[in-house]
């Protein structure tokens, strides 16, 4: 099983580190100290379980959760944390686990046999379908930034990059547009090879010098619409 650690102590980290190297099948393949930082390191890894402190400064892991639980592959959250005061809220955030620290290595190997069943049930004909998610997550001068889908206008691929476009301005996320179009295919369209827009964002299309253009609500400039796309688009806005 693959295992992120996050928590903002060093010294929980190591420990967990150490208590996870008596496990063969664990895979550790990354350690963060903060929850915005788990959501990036859950979105590059796929791991199978996030091993989750609550109380750390900024988004907590209690927020965190409830984000990862959003994820298309959402992973097993055992909570590992030095307060008792949140089982309530951290069993409300689907949490498989809540070890309190210091974490005992028969607490640990008891969570992550949990663990192990809830992996084998995910597998199962019949398993859990994986939910949209209702942010993404951009890079932005060395941190990171969660951008609401629903705040998103359209979605172009450039190089190895896809610049989303949203109501707070542009941020470049490393998803590729084939994998955005398969997850929210629902709520967006493409236009052409390199763009999705947002279908409520969709408001009519105009030809103008012999091509033909999507005209966005909340957009000023017009986007080039390929002819591949045109027939579906003009069947989308009179439907």
């Amino acid at each position: 099983m693959k295992v992120v650690i996050v928590d903002d102590e060093a010294l929980a980290r190591e420990r967990l580190r150490g208590l996870l190297a008596d496990h063969a099948d664990a895979q550790l393949v990354a350690e963060v100290d903060s929850g915005l930082a788990a959501i990036d390191a859950c979105q590059r890894h796929n791991p199978d379980v996030v091993l989750l402190d609550i109380a750390m400064p900024g988004m907590d892991g209690l927020e965190a959760a409830r984000l990862l639980a959003q994820l298309p592959h959402p992973p097993a959250v055992v909570f590992c944390t030095a307060y008792d005061a949140h089982a309530l809220s951290a069993f409300e955030a689907a949490a498989l686990d809540y070890l309190m620290k210091p974490i005992r290595a028969e607490r640990l190997a008891s969570a992550l046999a949990r663990v192990r069943t809830f992996m084998a049930g995910q597998q199962q004909p019949g398993g859990r379908e994986h939910a949209p998610r209702q942010q993404l997550c951009a890079r932005l001068r060395g941190s990171l930034r969660l951008i609401p889908v629903a705040d998103i206008r359209y979605l172009q691929a450039e190089e190895k990059y896809v610049v989303v476009h949203h109501a707070r301005g542009q941020d470049l996320v490393e998803d590729s547009l084939k994998a955005l179009e398969d997850e929210f295919g629902d709520s967006f369209v493409r236009i052409h090879r390199n763009c999705l827009v947002a279908r409520a964002q969709l408001l009519e299309l105009r030809r103008h010098q012999g091509t033909v253009q999507a005209i966005l609500r909340d957009e000023p400039i017009p986007l080039e619409v390929s002819r591949r796309c045109v027939s579906s688009l003009r069947s989308l806005l009179e439907g």
